[in-house]
């Protein structure tokens, strides 16, 4: 029973350990596991979602849907965020909650 405590405790010390190195060591991170993709061109830019089916519901509403793609630099994510506007007075009528977007990891090619 000694034996499996004294495992337990090596790999939490373990874990204390790599999650502090990749905290702490710049690019520890982006080497073992790939760095993330790049963002779109279009982050931070509004258009309008014609195709979708929300948007055929909005618009029988008389609402136009618009998305964007935000990126909050603070967190380093990716979010999705979506608004309505009126059709008559092109105001904010409505908005979506945020949605996180997940980017990929893109492993680094090794050079030879």
């Amino acid at each position: 029973m000694f034996y499996v405590f004294l495992l337990l405790v090596a790999a939490i010390g373990g874990l204390i350990y790599f999650w502090f190195m990749f905290q702490s060591v710049p690019g520890m991170a982006e080497e073992r596991f790939g760095e993330l993709e790049p963002l779109p061109p279009d982050v931070g830019v509004w258009k309008r979602d014609e195709d979708s089916a929300e948007a055929h519901s909005a618009k029988e509403r008389g609402l136009a849907r618009e998305i964007r793609l935000y990126y909050d630099e603070s967190s380093q994510r990716l979010y999705r965020q979506v608004r309505y506007r009126s059709l008559a007075t092109d105001d904010i009528v409505e908005t979506e909650p945020d949605e996180l977007v997940k980017r990929k990891r893109v492993k680094p090619t090794t050079k030879a």
